[in-house]
């Protein structure tokens, strides 16, 4: 008799020697053997059976039947091929045809994907790969701007990372280029001993909901190159860490200024709408 239903150690380890894989850290392959973890993430995520759901990296498929389970429609992106390919025939053994035929396959690196098959997600849910979580979820909220929610577990400290608000020690890049997009909350953590092969790392699980940029007339790439100026020096003052971007120390405090910031204060204690604030000054301030 065949199995069905969602993976369990044993089918994971099985389709795992199939395809003879063995799970790598450059690709950060740890693969969800618990059923019980994957529906608290599903539930968590908010998704609906109204919802297409975006998923990156689904490795032997643990996330996406659980998706499929509750979800109209979902799209993975995948960079390994024999593990896109095998992805529809697990879909089909375990929850059935119909299933799989709401699945569709991109075999991609998900940083350089620009379009994808069928309906825009209305959702991203994925297991990101530890090493690239960051710039993959960037660039999806950057590319993909349908998807109003999602949740997504990455690394915990990544996870803090995300989420921190102004004046957080863990405040940084990531913190304040999620705000732009959208507010993020932590909502839970996940254990090593879920994953196979056992990571040394605990998971977090990050719930995404977007919403509008703050309102400013200049474009995200010039607020996110102060974002960059400001953190990449993170003990210098806003006058002397930008300085670099906008021109000599006096130039720099007095666009700092006009924006309405103190140039003595540090990136760390700025939320979103005030390194707009500076971009926007500073662009005005450029012959």
């Amino acid at each position: 008799m065949s199995e069905t239903g969602l993976l369990g150690p044993r089918a994971v380890r099985r389709i795992a020697a199939e395809l003879e894989l063995r799970p790598t850290k450059q690709r950060g392959q740890n693969f969800v053997i618990d059923p019980n973890t994957v529906r608290r993430i599903v539930s968590l995520s908010g998704v609906t059976a109204d919802d297409v759901v975006l998923e990156i990296g689904p490795g032997l498929g643990s996330l996406t039947l659980g998706l499929l389970d509750v979800a109209r429609a979902v799209t993975v992106v995948e960079i390994e091929e024999r593990l896109a390919q095998r992805l529809g025939q697990t879909v089909a053994e375990r929850l059935g045809q119909d299933a799989a035929d709401r699945l569709a396959v991109v075999t991609a690196d998900a940083m350089r994907v620009m379009e994808l098959p069928g309906e825009d997600p209305t959702a991203v849910v994925a297991n990101l790969p530890y090493n690239v979580s960051v710039p993959v979820l960037l660039h999806l909220l950057a590319r993909f701007p349908g998807w109003s929610k999602g949740l997504v577990m990455v690394q915990l400290e990544v996870a803090d990372r995300l989420v921190a608000p102004p004046g957080n020690k863990t405040y940084g890049v990531p913190s304040a280029k999620m705000a732009w997009y959208a507010s993020a909350t932590r909502v839970g953590t996940v254990p090593p001993k879920v994953f196979w092969p056992v990571p040394n790392v605990e998971s977090g699980l990050v719930r995404i909901e977007r919403r509008d940029p703050p309102v400013t007339d200049v474009p995200r790439e010039k607020v996110f190159a102060v974002i960059d100026a400001a953190f990449g020096q993170r003990r210098k003052m806003l006058r002397a860490a930008l300085a670099p971007l906008i021109g000599s120390a006096a130039d720099t405090a007095r666009v700092i200024e006009a924006a309405g910031v103190d140039p003595q204060a540090r990136g760390e204690v700025l939320d979103i709408t005030q390194f707009a604030a500076i971009a926007s000054a500073w662009v005005g301030s450029t012959p």
